[in-house]
């Protein structure tokens, strides 16, 4: 009886080790997304902040004092000081267009107020928008600031009659989100991440259901052509999706409080790019898996995970390692969190905004144009 069900468990065992060798895409499944998931958790998600792109004005560049003040940030694996101005109007556009996360201003009389033993003023700028990480980089900034006063007094103590002792003392100014509210940046990042679910995994079964169900024979025998079929699945779902969206956005103004600066207008015409990007990939994946659950799994894979892991929603992308980076160039919700988080927080316009605009313009067309080339009206 035992030696019997043990050949039945055998030839059941085999059985499904055949039907995996012969699918492919499964035993690439089964073997990529441990890996995968592996790779981004133990290389590329690190909860410490470093490397705060910060851009550096100094009015006192001629001084020796000032200049030793900035090698505490130049030696700081916390700080990458990308570059230095000598206006504001470079400051801000580089905290709106993204490039930098603090500007550090050292006032003119800087190397004065220190040689009198004055307490010398010295002012930073915060983009408020991603608030937890805005946080962390003022706690470093303060760090560094401690760490200067304490070798002032140390070298003060040193020199007799030195009195009083010198110091300076940082004020920051927090743009964008004075508050720090928290709630300000998760929100618009779960807005993506709705659109990006409702997007791609409801239509990834669409039309594997239909194979599923045995109703596409029935399709192909009408006079309805592959654009037009893809197209006619394509419009619900682009409504649900933009009906999501309107939901998102009258909760996030008036349940969260989250301000909307941008336009309107310019947002509907960016979440439509969006959309059609998102819908036509769940499609194509649809078309291509002809199964459903094969096509959720490979919804999960290249549209959630990445969204949740790899477009900043959550994660800094600058605190990645350089391929992790990398990577999430080719993740959508990375463009599209930053259309979201500038137009409800900075109130940019389309001329900020245009890497991103054109970057979902192009993935909408791209995606599009696979899903209706992939489909074809014949059961094999």
């Amino acid at each position: 009886m035992t030696a019997q069900i043990l050949k039945r468990i055998k030839a059941i065992a085999w059985k499904e080790f055949v039907q995996i060798r012969r699918d492919p895409r499964s035993l690439g499944l089964a073997l990529g997304i441990p890996v995968f998931l592996l790779l981004i958790f133990g290389y590329g998600l690190s909860l410490d902040i470093d490397h705060v792109r910060t851009l550096v004005w100094n009015q006192d560049a001629s001084s020796q004092l000032s200049q030793n003040f900035l090698l505490n940030f130049s030696n700081s694996k916390y700080f990458k000081i990308v570059g230095y101005t000598d206006n504001y109007r470079e400051i801000t556009h580089a905290i709106d267009k993204g490039d930098v996360m603090l500007a550090l201003i050292i006032p003119k009389d800087f190397s004065h107020f220190l040689e009198s033993g004055k307490t010398a003023p010295l002012q930073l700028i915060v983009d408020g928008s991603d608030a937890n990480t805005a946080m962390i980089a003022m706690g470093y900034v303060r760090s560094v600031v401690g760490s200067y006063n304490i070798n002032l007094v140390a070298s003060a103590l040193k020199q007799a009659g030195k009195a009083p002792l010198p110091s300076f003392d940082a004020r920051p100014r927090i743009w964008f989100n004075m508050g720090l509210t928290s709630t300000w940046f998760i929100v618009p990042g779960v807005m993506a991440m709705i659109l990006m679910i409702i997007a791609a995994l409801l239509t990834s079964i669409c039309i594997a259901r239909e194979w599923e169900r045995g109703t596409m024979e029935q399709l192909i025998s009408t006079p309805v052509k592959g654009p037009e079929l893809i197209i006619g699945k394509f419009i619900p779902y682009f409504a649900i999706g933009f009906f999501d969206l309107s939901i998102g956005l009258i909760m996030a103004r008036f349940l969260f409080n989250v301000p909307f600066r941008g336009s309107y207008i310019l947002l509907f015409i960016l979440s439509a790019f969006f959309l059609t990007g998102a819908l036509s990939q769940g499609i194509y994946i649809s078309v291509v898996a002809r199964s459903q659950l094969m096509a959720s799994q490979m919804a999960a894979l290249t549209t959630m995970l990445p969204t949740l892991l790899l477009s900043g929603f959550i994660y800094p992308i600058f605190n990645m390692p350089k391929f992790v980076q990398a990577i999430t160039y080719f993740i959508p919700a990375r463009y599209y969190i930053v259309v979201l988080r500038e137009l409800f927080l900075k109130g940019g316009g389309i001329r900020v905004l245009w890497d991103e605009a054109v970057f979902l313009f192009i993935f909408a067309i791209l995606m599009l144009g696979l899903a209706m080339k992939r489909f074809h009206k014949r059961v094999a």
